[in-house]
């Protein structure tokens, strides 16, 4: 889907992977991040977010925390990041990019309290009251007062399976007078995931019930005489959804993928974030009347039907629709050691040759590495970083080694 997009909207990222996996710059199995596009992209969000007085906080994991795409957000003017999980969090701050919010998604582990609280984060999400101690207690402890964002939840509310969770939201204000009560913890707003939605119906961007629960419990806890109620609202947020989530009262968003333009909107419209990563990997094999590349990193976030997955496969730069390829991604259920490539038609795959998608990946959840690269839309490009999922630098990987 975003291959298409890719090619209208940055072909030199394409033909640079090419040149760079080509010269042994960039390894197979690599997230290549077109850095100075990501910063042109998070300064026009940024822009319109100001524009709204709304808080950002750059999610980082779909690009496997990589610290030079950290750079190159902070560059564009988002300084602070929100961490999905404490490897998350320790990644972005290793990097440079404080934490403006954690413990949303994932909760913080007990026995990782304290390293938790050590950040500082601006706010930090719970679910529970024993989480509430948790954080409250752990930043007691550093003789701070940690402010606190509750996860709500009320009946007809959307969860991914497996992410649900969170405080009643119509027992809200008592939840808050608890939580003020903690020392260390000071109640400062509420959070859901997800507020809004792709609909492949309509090809548009939908708010759900989660966005409305939201706005239902801020004025519950205003009517209680608070007053700054934070309203942190994620999910799928580009620079064009953000005047509907200040109209709904949102206080916060945490743009991920529209940092590097592949929300499911931008595969299907021209938005102004132009696309910024692609998945490179190379032939390995043929076999039967197949060509194999490695895979490592081909998890393709779901967020569309079933589709012919294409593959620009070159050995020369190019972003040519004669270099498509159909290839096959294994099921979920199976290890992505390969993907095969349709060698039936005009494409014939020798080994070595790249092999370059466009998809909405999720790095972070893969054994792929990372790669930053600077200059795409000159003549040089350069690498910056040759990383793993953790934000840690892979030895023996680059031609400099």
């Amino acid at each position: 889907m975003f291959l298409d997009v890719l090619r209208r909207r940055n072909p030199q990222l394409i033909e640079a992977a090419i040149v760079l996996h080509q010269d042994g710059s960039i390894p197979a199995n690599t997230y290549v991040i077109d850095l100075d596009t990501v910063t042109a992209n998070t300064r026009l969000f940024k822009a319109e977010a100001d524009r709204l007085g709304l808080k950002t906080f750059a999610m980082t994991k779909q690009v496997g925390r990589n610290s030079a795409f950290c750079r190159a957000v902070k560059q564009g003017g988002i300084d602070k990041a929100v961490a999905v999980d404490m490897a998350c969090a320790i990644a972005c701050h290793r990097a440079g990019l404080p934490i403006g919010h954690l413990g949303h998604l994932v909760q913080i582990p007990r026995h990782e309290a304290d390293t938790a609280a050590r950040l500082q984060p601006d706010y930090w999400t719970v679910f529970n009251r024993v989480k509430a101690e948790e954080a409250a207690a752990a930043t007691h402890r550093l003789g701070r007062r940690q402010n606190l964002l509750t996860r709500i939840q009320a009946a007809g509310d959307t969860f991914y399976r497996g992410h649900e969770g969170g405080f009643p939201a119509q027992e809200i204000a008592a939840v808050a007078d608890e939580i003020d009560a903690l020392p260390g913890a000071r109640f400062a707003g509420v959070t859901t995931f997800p507020a809004l939605l792709f609909d492949n119906d309509t090809n548009e961007i939908k708010p759900t019930a989660n966005l409305t629960t939201l706005s239902q419990a801020a004025a519950m806890v205003t009517k209680s005489g608070r007053r700054d109620i934070e309203i942190n609202a994620p999910g799928t947020n580009s620079s064009i959804v953000l005047p509907a989530l200040a109209e709904a009262g949102a206080t916060q968003c945490e743009p991920g993928n529209g940092l590097h333009g592949t929300t499911p909107l931008h595969a299907v419209k021209d938005l102004p974030e132009r696309p910024a990563v692609v998945y490179l990997t190379e032939v390995s094999h043929e076999h039967a009347g197949r060509a194999y590349c490695f895979g490592g990193g081909l998890y393709i976030d779901p967020v569309f039907p079933d589709y012919d997955v294409q593959a620009i496969v070159a050995r020369e730069p190019t972003s040519a629709a004669r270099d498509l390829a159909s290839v096959e991604i294994p099921p979920p259920s199976a290890i992505d050691y390969y993907g095969m490539i349709d060698t039936s038609g005009t494409v014939k795959p020798r080994t070595g040759d790249s092999v370059v998608f466009g998809f909405r990946g999720q790095a972070f959840v893969t054994r792929a590495n990372i790669v930053g690269v600077t200059g795409i839309a000159g003549d040089k490009p350069a690498v910056q970083t040759i990383e793993n999922g953790f934000g840690d630098p892979v030895a023996g990987l680059s031609t400099s080694s």
